[in-house]
């Protein structure tokens, strides 16, 4: 994504038709360092011509169940105006690209193993106040939205993941956990996995091109 904010990307792209929505976030003040819109706004947002009012973020002076019922209100609105699309067989909004990073536990956006949240149908946007890991309260896209996508890219590095990389790509046992990642399946668009070889190292018939 950094390489977005050099040439020539950053002057051929064209940024108007940019819409920058979070998958999740913490709630948190957004210049907290935990926040994961700070991380956006540092990494790239501040550095390409982007459209102010295209990026959407929380409500970072609520509780999180405010926050989640306040995004999915603004993400309703962009899709009865159809600035958002619908996916064509659910009333789900299809986003273009959703990009998501993955924990050690297999967790994906802040959908974490054996959490309630993994079983939200209804709502496109939920919330928790008990993250296994801190911060507690976050705001989250639920799985029919992720599979909604039309592409899904899914980032991992490192060891610590391998084990779940593993267990979410490669065929497994019937009683292995079913982690968070090896539910992001989507309906009609594309998944792409990106990772770089320490955590590739635990898959089936690995084959590297370089």
């Amino acid at each position: 994504m950094g390489k977005l904010c050099e040439a020539p990307y950053n002057k051929t792209v064209d940024w108007a038709k940019w819409y920058i929505f979070w998958a999740d976030e913490r709630v948190v003040a957004k210049n907290h360092s935990d926040s994961n819109y700070k991380l956006a706004k540092d990494g790239i947002l501040s550095k390409v011509p982007i459209v102010p009012s295209h990026v959407h973020s929380i409500n970072d002076s609520v509780s999180a169940e405010e926050a989640a019922d306040e995004y999915m209100f603004v993400i309703r609105q962009l899709v009865k105006t159809r600035m958002v699309s619908v996916s064509d067989i659910s009333d789900c909004p299809k986003f273009d690209l959703i990009l998501l990073g993955m924990g050690p536990d297999g967790h994906i956006a802040s959908l974490f193993p054996n959490h309630a949240v993994l079983d939200e149908t209804e709502e496109w946007v939920t919330f928790i106040t008990d993250s296994p890991k801190p911060p507690p309260e976050r705001i989250t896209f639920t799985l029919p939205v992720i599979n909604s996508a039309s592409n899904v890219a899914i980032v991992v590095t490192g060891e610590s993941k391998a084990e779940a990389v593993h267990l979410a790509i490669d065929n497994v046992e019937p009683n292995c956990p079913s982690l968070p990642a090896r539910l992001v399946q989507p309906t009609k668009g594309k998944l792409v996995w990106f990772l770089d070889k320490p955590a590739a190292s635990k898959l089936d018939n690995l084959q590297f091109s370089e």
